[in-house]
């Protein structure tokens, strides 16, 4: 008799219910296994960025997608989604934030990712992102090496699960009150470049990560072309000569993240920079090689204005909260687990609740901080009710891909995408360090 064929749907089931770091790591290791041999290959999207910066290519957008809960059952209508448009270039990625209020350490979340290409016999390059490893401006200025250690330590973690995209958010640091605009983004290129630097010792051998930087901090004035100079010059300035540089730049058009909160719960309307988009997307290609810009804080703008981004030329654009609300607000959400969701709010992100605010807003506002607490539960629904949520944002994801245009692609990234399998070296045991903070689309 023949082996019986390996239930990936039970390891990754085990692995999202299981506490235990170290038998994460084991169950991760099984999913990795049987992803190679099906020529599932973690990688990183940089040359194909670096193409792009040449001119070789353009005319899509790549979306970027950050999986907040029910991550299997998303990501495997992504890749339905990418195997029926013939599409490559899109991302997966999770924030330093949200890996700690939805309780999903970077092994986790890229195990699950392959684990749901396994499912829907996806092949070839795939992609996870480290999104906003962002600098908390206030700690820095207590103690800078703590503050970059500490980040050190998460890129770590980050690659060694194979996350071989990270954004570096240092705008944190921007200081607006300097006589110049190099010296107001000089902590900003400064540390970029430091941790670029850091990223280039760990990687894996082969593995050139993908990394980005950022210029204009979401929610804050937008991005002006001296400023996305300043920030360039200075950071070649600091890089160490002959090492990679950043592939592509972050820049604040008019988006916050998850979007500006009426008091009935719904979402304004922003109106978004496109113009600005454009005219940096330019100089970041033209002058310094890059992919272009990236826009984050997308996912709550109108349907209507999605395909305007690969009109301007717009390299990668960043999706998260929108997905988050269709779960909790879809009707095959059980009632009854919402109002528990709702109601353990109240109680334990009572102290986030503003003068004024409504009860509406207080728990648009919070209702992410649950997702981690009741990951098991929410994962924990019948098949059928979670085939039917996902069914609606798949939905939403084929209508997001072929808006960006990221269609037709599949080529053109395995053109520029050399697969490499990377051979994890035995660390010592580490604990997992739960990340805090704001950052997330």
């Amino acid at each position: 008799m023949g082996r019986r064929p390996v239930d990936v749907e039970k390891i990754v089931m085990d692995l999202i219910t299981n506490d235990d770091m170290a038998i994460k790591k084991k169950l991760a290791k099984k999913i990795f296994d049987i992803a190679y041999k099906k020529g599932i290959y973690l990688s990183s999207i940089h040359e194909l960025y670096m193409a792009r910066g040449k001119g070789e290519f353009s005319g899509f957008t790549v979306p970027a997608i950050n999986l907040r809960s029910m991550t299997y059952d998303l990501a495997a209508a992504i890749f339905r989604v990418a195997k029926r448009n013939n599409s490559g270039a899109f991302i997966f990625e999770i924030a330093k934030s949200e890996m700690g209020y939805t309780a999903q350490p970077p092994i986790e979340y890229s195990s699950v990712i392959l684990a749901a290409a396994i499912k829907e016999g996806f092949s070839g390059p795939v992609f996870i992102q480290g999104d906003h490893f962002q600098v908390n401006a206030k700690k820095f200025k207590e103690n800078q090496e703590k503050e970059l250690e500490g980040l050190r330590a998460l890129i770590t973690e980050a690659v060694e699960a194979g996350f071989y995209n990270i954004d570096i958010d240092s705008s944190t640091l921007v200081d607006l009150g300097q006589s110049d605009l190099k010296k107001e983004q000089y902590f900003n290129y400064e540390v970029c470049a430091r941790l670029t630097q850091f990223i280039r010792q760990i990687q894996p051998r082969g593995v050139e990560v993908s990394v980005g930087g950022e210029i204009g901090e979401v929610g804050s004035k937008n991005s002006t072309p001296e400023e996305l100079h300043a920030f360039m010059q200075g950071y070649k300035e600091r890089l160490r000569k002959g090492r990679t540089g950043i592939s592509k730049i972050s820049i604040q058009t008019g988006t916050s993240h998850g979007g500006v909160v009426l008091p009935d719960g719904t979402v304004a309307q922003v109106k978004l920079d496109f113009d600005t988009l454009k005219r940096l997307s330019e100089i970041a290609k033209k002058d310094y090689g890059l992919a272009g810009a990236v826009q984050h804080g997308a996912s709550t703008l109108p349907a209507e204005a999605f395909h305007k981004f690969p009109e301007t030329d717009t390299a990668e654009v960043h999706l998260a909260t929108e997905f988050q609300n269709m779960i909790y607000e879809s009707k095959h959400f059980p009632v009854d687990l919402r109002v528990k969701i709702y109601d353990w709010l109240k109680t334990n992100a009572a102290s986030e609740r503003k003068e004024g605010e409504t009860e509406e807003q207080f728990i648009y506002k919070t209702r992410k901080k649950a997702l981690g607490p009741f990951k098991k539960e929410i994962m924990g629904m019948p098949q059928s009710t979670r085939d039917a949520i996902a069914k609606e944002i798949e939905d939403k994801f084929e209508f997001l891909f072929k808006q960006l245009n990221a269609v037709n692609n599949k080529e053109l990234v395995e053109k520029y995408i050399t697969l490499k399998r990377v051979i994890i070296r035995k660390r010592e045991e580490t604990k997992h360090v739960v990340h805090d903070g704001e950052g997330a689309d």
